[in-house]
């Protein structure tokens, strides 16, 4: 009888570990980073085009905006450094006052009145590389517009910031190989012939809600 019970207890310690050792495995493959060590962000500032590539192969190609004359997108090497689906800016953005809503540039400079509230302008799917600079869902325009953030269209800003993390390396020159291949005829969004979206919109949490599409 002391025999039998020897054995059941060495088979019901194998079974425990050999489930806990499953288990740990499972915990492992779901934490894993979903980004290899391998990809990099380009980003083309004259073709304005956003290219995503794991080693050598394109993985993801978008159509961007970048910053205007007076705010220009950095150039250099980066990486990501943050990444948020929800931010709204700190340096332009909307003054509200019941309904009546004023676009700005000056958050620290009230219109006279009284009663004021500044609200930043929404960036969904923020992707940090630079102390205030990022790639966000926005309005793509065919040409410069932003303030020297990069702005990806609707399901591009959404897929992009699926495939980094932070530590992502990122390529920010004029242009790139990629342009003559990749990027040569890039489906480009007309953003700026659509209407200005709704105030009321941009200042509420539906901004961060769904695509933008107007």
């Amino acid at each position: 009888m002391g025999k039998t019970w020897r054995s059941l207890l060495k088979l019901f310690f194998f079974l425990s570990l050999s489930f806990d050792l499953i288990a740990q495995s499972a915990h492992s493959s779901i934490e894993s980073p979903k980004t290899s060590v391998h990809r990099i962000v380009k980003v083309s500032l004259q073709n304005q085009a956003v290219y995503v590539l794991e080693g050598t192969k394109p993985i993801f190609v978008a159509a961007c905006t970048v910053g205007k004359a007076g705010h220009p997108t950095p150039k250099g090497t980066f990486h990501v450094t943050s990444k948020s689906m929800k931010k709204r800016s700190n340096s332009y953005g909307f003054w509200v006052r019941g309904e009546e809503i004023r676009m700005t540039e000056s958050p620290s400079s009230p219109p006279p009145g009284g009663n004021w509230r500044y609200v930043g302008y929404p960036m969904p799917y923020w992707v940090e590389f630079f102390p205030g600079y990022g790639f966000h869902e926005g309005f793509v325009w065919s040409s410069p517009r932003t303030h020297g953030c990069i702005r990806l269209h609707g399901q591009s800003a959404i897929q992009f910031f699926n495939l980094v993390n932070v530590g992502t390396p990122i390529f920010i020159a004029d242009s790139f190989p990629e342009d003559l291949t990749l990027g040569k005829h890039i489906l480009r969004p007309r953003d700026e012939l659509l209407p200005d979206p709704p105030g009321q919109f941009m200042i509420s949490d539906k901004a961060f809600e769904k695509p933008w599409e107007f």
